[in-house]
């Protein structure tokens, strides 16, 4: 564990229904970013939900006062390796999560995340909150 932890979307869910477990987790960690994929995944889902305007401005501001990652061209290296050492394992996985492991991967960060999925990565450091 380095400290440094890149939240998947299950976690921000979590975090967006008041996990204490979660919140706890975020407060004492001493560096905590967010992948612009999951951003974009909750953006998705608010627009998906009964209250689409509640949802998207608390999307809105969650990213508004975190460190967002975005995807540039070392991050598209990175997913690229990912990608090709999963499929020559056959273990294929959803796209979002290869970029998400991607970013991590990039920046040297945990991956913060309840999918049990990320495990199949080759040296990606992961943690469950």
């Amino acid at each position: 564990m380095n400290g440094k932890h890149l939240l998947d979307t299950s976690i921000i869910v979590a975090l967006f229904k008041n996990d204490e477990a979660v919140r706890s987790q975020i407060a004492s960690a001493p560096e905590v970013f967010v992948p612009s994929i999951a951003v974009g995944e909750l953006y998705y889902g608010a627009q998906h939900s009964a209250q689409v305007e509640r949802n998207v401005a608390q999307v809105r501001e969650f990213a508004a006062n975190s460190a967002v990652l975005a995807c540039d061209l070392v991050t598209a290296e990175h997913y690229g390796q990912i990608k090709n050492e999963l499929k020559t394992k056959g273990r294929p996985l959803p796209e979002n999560d290869v970029w998400i492991a991607a970013i991590a991967s990039q920046h040297s960060l945990t991956v913060v995340t309840r999918d049990q999925h990320f495990g199949v990565i080759d040296g990606l450091q992961l943690e469950e909150w």
